[in-house]
């Protein structure tokens, strides 16, 4: 899990602005189109050539949720949920976002936080840092147990499957980040009957106590997953892989467990621990768990 001892020695003057200009798909010129008939538009739709996108908000059982959704104009695609890492939805959550939208998918990028801010309530990794996010996110994660997690879950697929975008014919997917692979998980076996497919990438707290601990809910769940592990992850708890693999196999679901020789975060734009050769391999694998399941 990312802590501040795995950050401490990371140049923060020097944030990938360049995955930032590469990546950025569909993220430049833009106008206006039309909301979607469902959810409430926060900040207006705009069109970016062959993807639409706005921020939203819709109801779940704790209060309204806000979110970034975008996905190809014009067409029906499968959905993917999207968590983002521990410091919320921000604008490397938005290009990532794009990017896999341009590959033919309906993406929804939560704000996890909802409950206390609208996002962004950091701007970038390093603002995070900064403004002593891990003392901070804390605090917030404290009402972000299982069950409301998979209350959060149930309530956004019912919104998108409300969305002309998404292909309810289709399989929906779900993609998490450090704090949020573990929810990937509880998304999966909270909407067994819509999820079949779930991407963790650098997840932590996949392998935990309790009888709601993640891998113990594989069996409730109809998904294939995709568990990518950062080396020093594994590092500090090479017993999760193991587990995973145990409990997959106990589950009879299908499951891709490998340690990429990257550190927690590198699959995400603005971490300092980046990686794009890493990032490209993990993002690929994650292309193929799409295609075969959605």
């Amino acid at each position: 899990m990312c802590d501040e001892q795995d950050l401490a020695g990371f140049d923060w003057k020097a944030l990938n602005r360049r995955q930032f200009a590469g990546f950025g798909v569909a993220g430049a010129a833009a106008s206006l189109t039309a909301c979607s008939a469902t959810g409430t538009m926060l900040d207006g739709d705009e069109a970016t050539g062959r993807l639409t996108e706005s921020t939203v908000a819709f109801a779940t059982p704790d209060g309204q949720m806000d979110a970034f959704f975008v996905h190809p104009a014009g067409e029906r695609h499968p959905g993917v949920l999207l968590w983002p890492d521990i410091a919320g939805l921000r604008e490397a959550f938005m290009v990532m976002a794009r990017r896999l939208a341009s590959e033919g998918y309906a993406v929804l990028v939560v704000n996890q936080y909802y409950r206390s801010r609208r996002a962004p309530l950091w701007n970038d990794f390093a603002a995070f840092q900064r403004d002593d996010g891990f003392g901070k996110a804390g605090a917030l994660r404290k009402m972000l147990g299982p069950q409301a997690i998979m209350r959060d879950a149930t309530a956004a697929i019912a919104w998108m499957d409300g969305q002309e975008a998404v292909d309810t014919t289709r399989g929906i997917g779900t993609q998490g980040y450090c704090m949020g692979g573990p929810f990937t998980v509880y998304t999966a076996a909270a909407v067994p009957s819509r999820v079949r497919a779930a991407a963790s990438l650098h997840g932590g707290g996949l392998v935990r106590e309790g009888e709601m601990s993640p891998h113990r809910l594989l069996d409730d769940s109809k998904a294939a997953y995709l568990f990518a592990i950062a080396q020093n992850d594994d590092a500090k708890d090479p017993q999760v892989k193991t587990a995973l693999r145990q409990a997959a196999q106990a589950a009879g679901v299908p499951a891709e467990i490998e340690v990429y020789p990257a550190d927690h975060g590198w699959t995400v734009l603005d971490s300092p621990a980046y990686d794009e050769a890493a990032a490209e391999r993990a993002y690929g694998r994650i292309l193929a768990l799409n295609r075969s399941q959605l």
